[in-house]
């Protein structure tokens, strides 16, 4: 299927602008996942999907490998991604009230890279618009549903833990974990969350609602992730890690898109917005060893940033994560590519 995908179906998607490609493709999933004739064709094209169980916590994920935040904004293809063989899907970024995202065009194919650009801006229908479909999914046993939580383009950093607080509120019975975005490139000022008194009153506050929810449900607090840039130094770094760990942050998520622009080819490598995609597969990689080693694994690790292949899976594997995330690989690799993946991680041993 992936060459098929790449010699027959992608030469029509790429005439296509990215983004109306990717609206296509989530109403072809919806389409297919509603129906069981739907759901066997993507079965088949995921081929056999080896199980390859991995435990963090309290989450089961029957394989490593899940789909990142950004492609399913408003939690409307997860069957259909599990059905391809994903063992997790994290939906989102979802904000408190619908946000349309910054104007289009917002996302650029960079084929000679092997990359993406995206300048989206967190666009989705709002939070209350997907806990239905978040509600109809509880329960599913055939992958782990994250939720990727964020704030509004115009909330000011210092009253940012109150829109993140809501929407953990809005999805908490819902979602396997909770993953904490500050750290994408593309909502002014964002990424200011990473570091100083913001991010630990932000910990501070999600932590404590993590556990003041969790307790009159009843119920164990959500793990808690936080999602990071690949564009911090050393000291950076420590700063964030630092902070996770004295609040009490249950994991960290390696690492969101990239603002370098270094070795690109590709004639749209200027366009503004964070990079994925394979410039990213070495960063990533280097960054997951160096939190592995600086807390000495004390915080388990989603390593996303370049997979493509089962070799990129099992170095981000081996550099100490626990689970890995792709997209941009998708858009090259077709639907077949989770199914590929699995079956050489398995093959590796």
């Amino acid at each position: 299927m992936p060459d098929a995908y790449r010699q027959l179906l992608f030469p029509l998607l790429k005439r296509l602008d990215p983004e109306t490609a990717h609206d296509r493709t989530l109403e072809a999933l919806t389409l297919a996942q509603s129906n069981p004739v739907g759901r066997r064709v993507l079965q088949r094209i995921a081929g056999r999907v080896p199980v390859l169980p991995v435990q963090i916590g309290p989450l089961h994920f029957p394989n490593p490998l899940g789909m990142a935040a950004g492609f399913d904004k408003d939690a409307r293809v997860v069957g259909g991604l599990a059905a391809l063989g994903f063992g997790h899907v994290e939906v989102g970024t979802l904000t408190p009230r619908p946000q349309a995202g910054n104007p289009r065009p917002r996302i650029f194919r960079l084929p000679e890279d092997g990359a993406l650009i995206n300048r989206m801006g967190f666009p989705n229908g709002g939070v209350e618009a997907a806990v239905p479909r978040l509600r109809a999914l509880a329960g599913r046993r055939d992958c782990v549903l994250g939720v990727s939580l964020g704030k509004q383009k115009e909330t000011p950093l210092d009253e940012a833990a109150a829109d993140y607080i809501t929407v953990m509120r809005a999805v908490y019975p819902y979602a396997g974990y909770l993953a904490v975005n500050i750290s994408s490139p593309n909502t002014p000022g964002l990424r200011e969350l990473q570091g100083g008194s913001y991010l630990d009153a932000l910990l501070a506050a999600l932590v404590a609602e993590n556990r003041q929810l969790a307790a009159r449900a009843g119920i164990a607090p959500r793990p808690l992730w936080v999602k990071i840039a690949p564009d911090l130094n050393s000291d950076e770094l420590d700063e964030v890690l630092s902070a996770l760990l004295a609040a009490g942050a249950d994991g960290i998520i390696a690492a969101n898109t990239t603002l370098a622009r270094n070795g690109l080819r590709d004639a749209r490598r200027s366009e503004a917005g964070g990079l994925s995609g394979r410039p990213l597969r070495q960063r990533s990689t280097e960054l997951i060893a160096a939190i592995h080693q600086r807390t000495g694994g004390a915080l388990p690790i989603i390593g996303v940033g370049g997979v493509a292949t089962a070799d990129d899976v099992r170095a981000k594997l081996d550099a100490g994560a626990a689970v890995v995330q792709l997209y941009s690989a998708l858009i090259y690799g077709g639907p077949g590519l989770p199914g590929q993946i699995l079956r050489g991680l398995a093959a590796s041993g």
